[in-house]
This record gives structure tokens, sequence and C-alpha cells, in this order.
């Protein structure tokens, strides 16, 4: 990570002009050649109106859960035909691409649930693979084992563009505010969580937490989402938000695949955290231990 400091946090890059950020709500289904294709054609369009910055959601290539049928149309990141495409695309319209995540073969047995970033020239500029491992038995009756196929990240991601530092996240990442804070302290100012949210889990707290993050980071939160009822009868949530730095909704979707789009300014960052500075107000403290551990969620390495 490279940047020059200045009054935000340290190591934050200077900021740079206003922007116009898109992003591409889905109904991601099994056939990857078909959301490639549906994906590509929103893409296109937010291109044409502007945007500079588009990003997809969680699972933009296949919602496909069944782990014996995903491994069958898996295929090694140098030889995946979305990644392919979409680093095509990206380089045809000039636009930083942002694919909220792809299912790529990461061993023989694991996959990796992988954020990239496509630079203008159709390169990959970043990627990042989600860290939080969505394992959950719902009151509904759904059963969800991320972890059976996919294999967990550990490293948190920034990537610089050309005005405005992003910080990298996928959806139940979205749980977790020490990696939202950890992206903000390392000069994110733009965080994006693209996300398969579940309808239930989405109407409880998915405009919660999103606001939450961007106020508690001093940044924008841009999440595009899946949205509906797909082929394999999962309903998502949809409503794909764009956030600024206050808490303030700038754009949202509903439940129909589309677009979502709005600026972007830089400076704002500054203005909030200047009025909030939380990030360079935070201390480091020690957890001094009652004699009854039993009461406490925190638990110290090596007590059982």
């Amino acid at each position: 990570m490279t940047g020059s400091s200045d009054t935000l946090t340290p190591g934050t890059p200077p900021l740079g002009s206003p922007f116009r950020a898109a992003l591409i709500q889905m109904r991601t289904e099994k056939n990857v050649a078909a959301n490639v294709a549906a994906a590509s054609a929103l893409i296109r369009e937010a291109a044409g109106e502007g945007a500079s910055y588009i990003q997809t959601p969680e699972m933009t290539g296949t919602m496909e859960e069944n782990r014996e049928a995903l491994f069958k149309v898996l295929h090694a990141e140098e030889d995946d035909p979305a990644l392919a495409a979409f680093r095509a695309l990206a380089a045809e319209l000039k636009v930083h691409l942002h694919i909220g995540s792809l299912a790529v073969r990461a061993s023989e047995h694991r996959a990796a649930n992988r954020s990239y970033l496509l630079a203008p020239d159709g390169t990959i500029a970043a990627c990042y693979d989600k860290i939080h491992m969505f394992d959950v038995d719902l009151p509904n009756g759904d059963v969800y084992r991320e972890s059976a196929a996919y294999r967990p990240g550990e490293m948190a991601i920034v990537a610089d563009l050309p005005q405005i530092r992003l910080g990298f996240t996928i959806c139940y990442d979205l749980r977790f505010p020490a990696l939202f804070r950890a992206l903000a302290e390392a000069g994110a100012g733009m965080i994006a969580a693209p996300a398969a949210f579940t309808q239930s889990t989405g109407e409880a707290h998915w405009h919660i937490l999103l606001r939450a993050r961007a106020i508690e980071t001093g940044c924008y939160v841009l999440a595009a989402a899946q949205g509906g009822t797909h082929e394999n009868g999962r309903q998502t949530f949809g409503h794909s938000l764009i956030i600024d730095p206050w808490g303030t909704i700038l754009a949202e979707g509903g439940t129909e695949p589309g677009i979502i789009a709005a600026e972007i300014d830089p400076a704002k960052v500054a203005g909030v955290r200047g009025r909030i500075p939380s990030l360079s107000n935070g201390r480091r403290f020690e957890l001094v231990m009652p004699p009854d551990h039993g009461r406490l969620h925190v638990v110290p390495g090596g007590v059982a």
C-alpha cells in the first residue's frame, strides 16, 4: 500500500475530484455465461451514463450452492471465462470494474469467494478473498455452510482508485466492524460491500449495518446486491445502497436487476472525519478480566 500522509489518517492518499459510481444489482442464476451476459449489459449501460467505477454483487458468476455441481463449473483464476470476459469489458469501456465476487478454484477441494478490481486497461488491480464464512441454520429452515466449499481469506485489502482509496469486504464481512475500521485506518475513504444477503436478514439488518459501517469509519460504503427469487429458490434482499460518510443514503435499489448510481465526492470524507474524528481519537486499551470469566464474550487466548 502506498500513499502520502495528510490530516485524515496515517497513510491516506490525497483525495481527488468527484466521480460517478454505479452498482449493478443482479439476480444471478446457475448458468455462468447467462450471468456474464446479463451483468455485461448493465455494466455497459452504467459506463455509458458516465460511471468510472462500477461494482457488481457477490457471486456475479453463478449462484450454484450445491457443492458437487459448483466444482464442475469452477475454474482456476487464470482459466476463468467470466473473469476473462470482465477483464476485456473493463479494457473496452476504460472503467474501474469491481466484480463483487466470483467463485474460483483455490485448490482441488476448496474454492475462494474472490472479489476483483479490474483496471481500465483490463489488468487485475487488486483481489480479495472473503474472510468471514457464513455458516448458519436459520429459523425458517434454511441452512448455509459457506465453509463447506470455500476457503476463508486471511488478508484485508485496500487499493487506490484515481480519486480515493478503496477497501474490500464481501457480504458477511459486514457484521465484523473491526475489519471496516482496519480498512479506514489504512486510508480507505470508500469501502465496498458487495453482497447476496438473504431476504430475512436483509429486512432486519441490511440498512442498519451498512449505515453504521459508514458512520463508524467516515467512509462511503457501496454495496451492490443480489435481489429477488433465484432459480434455486433462494430469496435475496436486493436494495443495493450507496451511503455517504455521514450515513446518508444517496441511492438505493429495489429488488429487480438494474443500475444504482450516485456521485462520490472524496472531499466529504475529510469533512466528516473533521467533524467526528473517531479514527484519530481511537486509543489502545487492555481488557481487565473479572474473577468470573463466564459473563464475558471475550475469551483470552489459551483459556478454554
